[in-house]
Formats: structure tokens, C-alpha cells, sequence
């Protein structure tokens, strides 16, 4: 009888203790974020909600690996490179399907999340743009944050724009469940021109209120007036574009020469290999910044041979191998350039040694062995499931002083550069071949496109022959397009390059290609091989599918892109 009071009683008592505590329970407040009343209510807390924007969410498995995802997609385990002619992700992680031209809307692979991070960082910057005038601060201040805010939303409006052409423009408002959501004005897409030209206002906006440099008040990675000016120039490059078509090569000049008459930036003068690996280094435009504890992947066992204990992970492609000149400035195919077939990695472009590791490439204070039989770096060699399925290895990137293996929380801090300064010399060169041909110095210049680029091809370690004058404007397009393929390899540019040019129809139907090295003796024999089977690309392919889930939550009335 005891037995059964004693429970009765505490089971009441229980009831009552909720009961009367019932609100308290229910209103605690999460202890691992702010609500906006507080954030509003504090300017150094605000300003760290807006530096907070230059990182998005993660959305998928395999992203956002350290810390979470910025711009595009920067240091992942499969790099967007992977989904180019540049290299392929030894363990698929759902890039081969865009390799294999197998994109749908229901299946997007390591492409799906752009659409869902970048609306949800405009509607962050929305959020702190409506409400920065109830913050109390300094009114220069508060125009500099606003400036930021508006460069980080032009930002996503590029890598939206980039991948889906026209994007629905969502203004200033943040929008709340409590909107009317159905309103049709909040699914029509703007032409490609009117999102393009609306990006372009608002990085005039944020140059115009952004400071030139970093320093102990602006610290380095946020935005300067340099880097709102710079992703001008990427995005009316692309605008005057074939792809594009909705601007003009002259905007494209003058946007460029804008950065360059900044006389603010130069390139790297110690050694191209080294540039990645350096923060602040005077070519870096915009720049991601790792530390302790916020690092991104441990890229060098991410992507380093097998025969040391690393994964693979982004293998260079044959296709770009190939493309890399003779150190006399002639490609490989020209009868005349030296090139021995037998000794393939000899006298090459300096840029592809700092970019690929190769069959007899020195590696940590070894040489790598691709060859088989017996190659360590090979499928004769440890952790064989690891092997490079091309027959190569990621070099650039690569800090060979962090550790290899167990090397968590003790790499992971190499810089990821946005924009650096050999971009907008690019940019420069080609628009201005475009409009002027190879050698004319445009009006408020002091570059024509050959000296532009010549100064790319000469910098030190590089040292590549001088283009000569008198090149035709298509022998001049087509060395800027050797310029940007093998001097931002692996940078996220390549994708978006072979698509803007419509080259990719050739290009990414090119089979994804590798090297099968057999050794004999002391001679090597190098065969051509076929790494990833059913490369293909189609002309729906220019573009990415809007996310089927994106459609449907709309009430399908996003438009969908043509042919998906």
C-alpha cells in the first residue's frame, strides 16, 4: 500500500511541477544562437552577423568539410574541377553523373545546393539590409556594412546567374513565412540581362562605400572596393560572352581597366606553386582565410597518391595534360616544338609541374611511381582502391610541409582566392582582343591584350616565350584561352569558360582521358587510356536544371531551364 501511495504521490508531484513550470519549459532560449532583438540591439554583434554572411550552409553530405561552404565551392573533397575536362573525383561523390551528362532536376549531384544556399544568403543580406537603419553606429559605419551587404548578395547573384542564367531579383525585402508566398512575383525569373545588370548596380553600389584596403579595422578576406570592381569585370566578361550575348566587350574592357588603374595589386613574384599557398600576397583580389579550428579539408591526404596513404581524390585529366605548351612556347602537337612522346613531362609550361604530380615527379622528397609493375604510386602499391584512375595526382594546392597522414586540425589552412589579379589581366586581354585585336592599347590604358597577357606568361618561375606581335585576333582568342585554362586551373574557372565561349559541346564530349605507364627495364612506355567512361555533354547542358524540389515548392512557377 505504501508502495502504491509512494508512486501515486510522485507521479502527482511530477505533474504539478510541469504543470506549474509548464511556460518555463517551453521558452528556453536556444543557447547556440541570437535572436535578431539582440542582434539588432548591438552594433559589434550585427556587424558580426553581416561577416557572418561571407559563409552559406551546408545543404549536402560531403560539403561544408572544417567549416561551411563560401562562394562556388572552393576546397571540398570533390572539387567543382571534377566536373570539367580538368580532372575526375576518384570516388565519384556524385560528380560523375555531371561528367556522364546525366544532370536532371531530380538529380543534380554536388551541383544541387547553389540555388537553395544562395537565395538563403540573399535573404540573410535582406534581412540586415531592411533593418541596418534601427542599429544604432556611426553613419559611415553603417554605409560601409551596407556596402558589404549589398557586395555579398551580388556575389550569390553571380553564382546563381553563373549556373542558371536569369534568377528571380528578390529586392531588398526578407521575406517571412507569414508573407503571402504565393504571389507570383516571387517565382518570375528576370532576363539574363536585367540580372546581370542588376548584380552590376549593386557592386557599383558596394564600390562606392567599400574601403580600398584591408587593415586592423577591415580585416583581410572581407570585401574591398578592389574586389566589388573585380566581380564587375567577371561578370560583364561574361556578359559579352557568346553564351551570354546581353552586353558588350568594350564594357568589359573598361570594367577591368578599372581594377588595374587601382595600381593596387600585381603578380605574385615568388613562385607560381607558392601563390596558393600564401595569404595577403599582393595578386589576391578576395580571398578565403582558414585557421586553427577553422580549416577546410585536408586537401593532401584528400588528393595525395595512394602509395602514401592518400585518397586520390581530384585526378587531372589527360585532356589538360595535353594542353600545356613546350617551355618554347609551342603545343605539343606542333612538329616543331620539341615534344618526345617517350619522355612526355620533359621541357613542359613551369605552371604544369607546380599543378600535377606525374610518373617520376619528385613528391615529398621521393619520386612518384605511376608505373606499373611494382609503382608504388600505382595499383601495385598500397591502399590500391586509392589509385589514381588517370594515372595522375593533384599538385597545386598542395602544402607539402602539413602532414600526409593523421593530419586533422593540422591543415587545412591554404587560402582560397575568389578573384586574384591574373583573372582581370585575363579579362582585360580577351575583351580587349575582342574589341581591338592583339596589339591596340584601348583609350585609358597602358596594356594592349598581347602586353597583358605577356606579362601573365613572363612572370617569375613561369617564364614562359613572350606571345609575338601581329597575331591575328583568333590566334590572339585562342592563346588567351590557353592563358586561362592552364594559369587558373583547378579555380573554378574552366566550367564556366567552356561554356560562356560554347565550346563545351566539344570539349566536354572529349573522352575523359588518362595514361597507363608501363616499365620495362629502365624504359617506360606511355599508353592513352579512357579513365571515366560515357563522358558526354548536351546543349541543355550550358546550364544547370533548377532543383525539381525548388519547381514544386513554387507551385511549379519557377520556369524551368530549356530541355530539362
Amino acid at each position: 500500500m505504501k508502495t502504491i501511495f509512494r508512486n501515486i504521490f510522485y507521479t502527482a508531484l511530477s505533474v504539478s511541477v510541469v504543470t506549474s513550470c509548464k511556460k518555463d519549459f517551453l521558452a528556453v532560449q536556444p543557447t547556440d544562437r541570437l535572436s535578431q532583438e539582440y542582434i539588432l540591439a548591438d552594433s559589434s554583434l550585427f556587424e558580426d552577423y553581416v561577416v557572418g554572411r561571407y559563409v552559406g550552409i551546408r545543404l549536402q553530405d560531403k560539403e561544408g568539410d572544417g567549416t561551411n561552404p563560401g562562394f562556388g565551392r572552393g576546397f571540398e573533397y570533390a572539387m567543382w574541377s571534377s566536373l570539367t575536362d580538368e580532372s575526375i573525383y576518384n570516388n565519384d561523390d556524385n560528380t560523375w553523373l555531371v561528367q556522364k551528362g546525366l544532370l536532371a532536376p531530380e538529380n543534380t549531384g554536388i551541383a544541387g545546393t547553389i540555388w537553395g544556399r544562395s537565395y538563403r544568403g540573399i535573404r540573410d543580406c535582406n534581412f540586415a539590409i531592411s533593418n541596418i537603419t534601427n542599429v544604432k553606429m556611426a553613419a559611415d559605419h553603417r554605409a560601409r556594412l551596407l556596402a558589404e551587404l549589398k557586395f555579398i548578395r551580388a556575389f550569390r547573384y553571380q553564382d546563381l546567374i553563373r549556373n542558371y542564367g536569369g534568377v528571380i531579383l528578390m529586392g531588398d525585402s526578407a521575406y517571412n513565412l507569414t508573407d503571402n508566398l504565393q504571389d507570383d512575383a516571387f517565382f518570375k525569373r528576370a532576363s539574363l540581362k536585367e540580372s546581370i545588370d542588376y548584380a552590376v548596380a549593386q557592386l557599383d553600389d558596394a564600390a562606392n562605400g567599400l574601403p580600398l584596403d584591408n587593415g586592423d579595422g577591415w580585416l583581410l578576406g572581407r570585401a574591398t572596393k578592389g574586389a566589388a570592381l573585380a566581380l564587375k569585370s567577371r561578370l560583364l566578361l561574361y556578359a559579352a560572352s557568346p553564351l551570354y550575348g546581353t552586353g558588350t566587350w568594350q564594357a568589359a574592357v573598361t570594367a577591368a581597366q578599372a581594377v588595374i588603374s587601382l595600381n593596387k595589386y600585381n603578380l605574385y613574384t615568388g613562385g607560381y606553386a607558392n601563390l596558393f599557398l600564401t595569404n595577403d600576397n599582393g595578386e589576391g583580389i578576395f580571398e578565403r582565410l582558414y585557421t586553427k579550428n577553422a580549416n577546410h579539408t585536408h586537401l593532401e591526404i584528400a588528393n595525395g597518391p595512394n602509395g602514401y596513404g592518400g585518397w586520390g581524390g581530384n585526378l587531372p585529366l589527360q585532356n589538360l595534360v595535353d594542353d600545356y605548351e613546350m617551355d618554347n612556347g609551342k603545343p605539343i602537337t606542333d612538329p616543331a616544338s620539341g615534344y618526345d612522346a617517350n619522355n612526355p613531362y620533359v621541357a613542359r609550361d613551369k605552371r604544369f609541374y607546380a599543378t600535377i604530380l606525374y610518373n617520376g615527379a619528385t613528391y615529398r622528397g621521393n619520386t612518384i611511381e605511376t608505373f606499373t609493375p611494382g609503382g608504388k604510386d600505382s595499383k601495385d602499391g598500397p591502399d590500391n582502391w586509392n589509385t589514381s584512375k588517370t594515372g595522375y595526382y593533384l599538385k597545386k594546392y598542395m602544402n607539402d610541409a602539413y602532414p600526409l597522414q593523421n593530419p586533422w586540425g593540422n591543415a587545412g589552412f591554404q587560402p582560397w582566392f575568389y578573384i586574384r589579379y591574373a583573372e582581370i589581366l585575363l579579362n582585360f586581354a580577351e575583351a580587349a582582343n575582342e574589341v581591338y585585336g592583339a596589339d591596340v592599347v584601348p583609350s585609358g590604358s597602358t596594356l594592349s591584350a598581347r602586353t597583358a597577357i605577356n606579362l601573365i606568361r613572363q612572370r617569375p618561375s613561369v617564364g614562359m616565350p613572350a606571345l609575338p606581335a601581329g597575331l591575328t585576333q583568333t590566334q590572339m582568342r585562342t592563346a588567351i584561352q590557353y592563358e586561362r585554362r592552364v594559369e587558373l586551373a583547378f579555380e573554378e574557372h574552366r566550367f564556366y569558360d567552356v561554356r560562356r565561349w560554347k565550346i563545351a559541346d566539344v570539349t566536354e564530349n572529349k573522352p575523359a582521358g588518362g595514361i597507363t605507364v608501363t616499365k620495362s627495364g629502365s624504359t617506360f612506355t606511355y599508353t592513352t587510356k579512357v579513365a571515366l567512361d560515357g563522358r558526354h555533354f548536351e546543349t541543355k547542358n550550358y546550364w544547370l536544371p533548377i532543383p525539381r524540389t525548388e519547381i514544386q515548392a513554387s507551385n511549379n512557377k519557377i520556369t524551368q531551364n530549356s530541355g530539362y
